[in-house]
């Protein structure tokens, strides 16, 4: 049996101490990474913080610390896991604490006794996002521990990186910008490739909008498919995925030009789409931790982590929770006190021109609004641009007024 726990999580190790128990932590968990309940707010905070595993031993049933360990994995988006070393005896403290509120209640709450196919149940309303049972010494000493990289970890990756920023179905202008960077491009056939392996990234938002929004999609998972590019999640990508999944979300915004030119593609295609839509990361780390691509930024403190309020964040943006005359949300400008080591290139927001602020750089040049679209050339520090062949959506908000 093998266990997957993310490189970056919170283990609590649960159960009556025991030799197998001892030895198993011993082969899989460094000293340095093992601390006690009672250290989790110093010692596992600084240990978080600093992007790396924590492991914890319980030895009893104890609510206070599994509130501690979940409200710590959200504190520092990471990955709260469960692993339950021989379950009788958990299940028998639950059964006598069940009693003993009966008791003190005068009453009985519930008849139902908790067995072994309770506990996994048990730990996951608890906050636990994963976990696993070992129900004796022979499952301990039958299985093995594989740590995983984060999806976003692509540090082993260093380019040279194309970043272009929010394409929008202006499938024309993709090609011709993949063509100036010197790839080479099937347009017919949605394909393309760099001679000089040079890495693609897109910063998302793939779809809406533009005139040829399948065709965009298919060149872009056909690259991905390949290993020859990357691409982030946007949020009109986000919501494109959201109800091809079913969900009830309203058709605005270009989601309805979107949904228009898949109606005209087959099932399995719709469906290869859901998949690729619901494979895309919030944001990637690249080159040893020196480049960050994220659709609307991202903070450094929050970089090389995941959660729903990170990828919340990196689709959409930080917000005053207030709207400008045209009723959009009106946006924080993090990248004014950005301060991180790495370089963060992202989108999202349209200027007329890519804005280099602190250590960022947005490349959305609103292309689909008749604008240009701009990649941005890692490590080189150099902006290629083309310019839109026509506006062929307008902007709810003048594009001059993002600048």
């Amino acid at each position: 049996m093998e266990l997957v726990i993310p490189e970056l999580s919170i283990v609590a190790l649960i159960g009556e101490s025991s030799s197998a128990k001892l030895n198993f932590i011993s082969e899989y968990f460094h000293k340095s990474e093992m601390i006690t309940i009672g250290e989790l707010e110093v010692k596992g905070s600084t240990t978080l913080e600093e992007g790396k595993l924590v492991g914890i031993e319980l030895s009893q049933l104890d609510e206070t610390s599994h509130i501690e360990i979940v409200r710590m994995g959200k504190k520092y988006h990471c990955m709260p896991v469960a692993i339950i070393f021989n379950p009788q005896s958990l299940i028998h403290q639950l059964n006598k604490k069940r009693e003993n509120k009966n008791e003190n209640n005068n009453k009985r709450i519930g008849k139902k006794r908790y067995a072994i196919c309770d506990i996994e149940t048990y730990f996951k309303q608890k906050g636990y996002k994963k976990v696993y049972i070992l129900n004796d010494k022979d499952a301990i000493q039958n299985v093995w521990v594989k740590r995983t990289k984060l999806m976003n970890n692509k540090k082993d990756i260093h380019g040279p990186f194309d970043i272009i920023g929010d394409i929008h179905g202006c499938y024309d202008e993709f090609c011709e910008l993949l063509k100036k960077l010197g790839y080479v491009v099937d347009v017919v056939n949605c394909t393309a490739y760099s001679p000089t392996n040079r890495v693609l990234v897109l910063v998302g938002d793939l779809v809406d909008r533009g005139p040829k929004i399948v065709k965009v999609l298919k060149l872009v998972m056909a690259m991905v498919k390949e290993g020859k590019a990357y691409c982030v999640r946007g949020n009109h990508d986000g919501k494109l995925e959201r109800k091809l999944k079913g969900s009830n979300v309203q058709v605005m915004h270009g989601l309805e030009k979107t949904l228009e030119e898949l109606e005209k593609e087959s099932e399995a295609f719709k469906q290869k789409v859901k998949e690729f839509l619901e494979g895309l990361p919030s944001h990637y780390v690249f080159d040893e931790g020196k480049l960050v691509v994220a659709h609307a930024g991202l903070r450094e403190n929050l970089q090389g982590r995941e959660s729903s309020v990170i990828r919340d964040l990196a689709m959409f943006g930080e917000t005053t929770g207030k709207v400008d005359e045209f009723g959009l949300p009106i946006r924080l400008n993090w990248s004014e006190h950005y301060k991180g080591s790495a370089l963060v290139v992202y989108g999202h927001t349209p200027h007329l021109q890519a804005r280099i602020i602190n250590h960022t750089i947005n490349v959305d040049t609103g292309c689909v609004y008749g604008g240009k679209l701009t990649a941005y050339r890692y490590p080189e520090g150099e902006l290629v641009e083309v310019k839109a062949k026509e506006v062929y959506y307008t902007s709810v908000r003048p594009l001059f007024d993002f600048i």
